[in-house]
């Protein structure tokens, strides 16, 4: 198992950039499906590689997730530009893997605003309630030899119960790289971390309930420093089982963007008897 969640295997592929995802990928929700973490900073990845301009940078990409991306040596990702410009470009990308007939089918999805940066501008701060040190945070790294998945590629620092506080805090830092070979850049290491804001503060037992995210919508004012990604997240539901993650990202520095995520909560004995956009197997129903 090599020490990143992807691997490069084809960077000339027609289809895109061919990768083999590595066990480091593997979602809590299922052993054939990959959290969303690792999908959403490989996209920014290829988005950082389409027409890269040293004179602008990302603001907001929003991740749609289109139905659980299976844990393959066959992962394909492109990106191109949707709306040239001088101050203001869009830009999407795309990742496809093998559906069950063996055809390519996009997984995910991501649409990205790059903003021409200026220098000339002095600019007020908006004071945030600063997160506690890294150095405060409990320790949270799982060494007892159980199943490798994404969470366990991550060097947890808690700050308080992240599973059951109404504003739960903690740092995180990738351990593995997200190709192998490669340093991440500040926005591909952010994104690695930041959809473990859903599960942050939700106050439901993971042993009863499911909450899945279908996107992550980050809104980056600053890019991070340093290696830790700070969050702060909470979430509100709906007595439908519709719910909503929105949580800020840090680095040690202070706030640097703020996340928002759509939620579909449902009871295990619901999951397991099919009564969700995932089967058992972690299948998505609306995809078969």
């Amino acid at each position: 198992m090599t020490d990143a969640y992807y691997e490069l295997v084809d960077a000339d592929d027609p289809r895109g950039e061919r990768f083999a995802a590595s066990d480091h990928v593997i979602s809590t929700w299922g052993s054939s499906m990959q959290n969303a973490a690792p999908v959403s900073a490989l996209l920014v990845r290829a988005v950082e590689h389409c027409m890269p301009r040293d004179d602008a940078r990302l603001t907001r990409v929003v991740i749609d997730l289109l139905g659980p991306v299976p844990v393959s040596d066959e992962l394909w990702v492109q990106a191109r530009v949707e709306r040239p410009g001088r101050q203001i470009e869009l830009l999407s990308a795309d990742m496809t893997s093998p559906g069950p007939d063996g055809t390519p089918r996009r997984v995910a999805t991501a649409s990205a605003w790059r903003f021409q940066s200026s220098k000339a501008l002095v600019l007020p701060a908006t004071p945030v309630e600063p997160m506690r040190p890294v150095n405060e945070g409990r320790r949270r790294l799982p060494e007892d030899g159980s199943e490798r998945t994404y969470i366990q590629s991550l060097d947890w620092r808690w700050l308080n119960d992240i599973l059951h506080s109404v504003q739960a805090e903690c740092w995180a830092m990738p351990l593995v790289d997200l190709v192998a070979g490669e340093t991440m850049t500040p926005a591909q290491r952010l994104f690695s971390v930041a959809d473990v804001a859903n599960g942050m503060g939700s106050r439901l037992d993971p042993s009863r309930y499911t909450f899945l995210n279908t996107d992550l919508a980050v809104h980056i004012h600053r890019m991070p420093e340093g290696t830790w990604i700070g969050v702060r997240s909470e979430n509100h539901y709906g007595a439908d089982g519709v719910g909503v993650s929105r949580g800020t990202l840090f680095d040690e520095d202070g706030p640097v963007a703020v996340i928002q995520q759509a939620q579909l909560v449902r009871s295990r004995e619901a999951f397991a008897s099919g009564d969700n956009a995932l089967g058992p197997d972690g299948k998505d129903s609306r995809h078969a």
